[in-house]
């Protein structure tokens, strides 16, 4: 079993910085895929930013030039530095591991989310 857990989001005025964390813990094998999801009150659950194995990277075209997704392989963290954030960005805001298991099954697991509130 293999549990996610996000941290350091919070409240923040618009224009400010958020960096959150989702560290992994549990029976790891491979990670093929990480990302950053949010959902906000009515809305469905969308993407961020991914980052592969080999360090490529996707950002939604909302967070060009304000976010930055990045990995510690060795500490099986994934990070989001968000930047210049507005209102619009209040969500709760999950991590997401595509894992390969001993067996190569492909394992999708979820964080419990870290909120995001932009206000003044």
């Amino acid at each position: 079993q293999v549990q996610l857990v996000e941290s350091g989001g919070g409240l923040v005025q618009p224009g400010g910085s958020l960096r959150l964390s989702c560290a992994a813990s549990g029976s790891i094998f491979r990670i093929n895929l990480m990302g950053w999801y949010r959902q906000a009150p009515g809305k469905q659950r969308e993407l961020v930013a991914t980052i592969t194995s080999d360090g490529g990277t996707v950002i939604a075209d909302s967070m060009k030039s304000r976010a930055t997704i990045s990995r510690d392989n060795a500490k099986n963290s994934l990070y989001l530095q968000m930047n210049s954030l507005r209102p619009e960005d209040t969500a709760v805001y999950y991590c997401r591991f595509v894992l390969t298991s001993p067996t190569s099954v492909s394992l999708i697991y979820w964080g419990q989310g870290t909120p995001v509130t932009v206000s003044s």
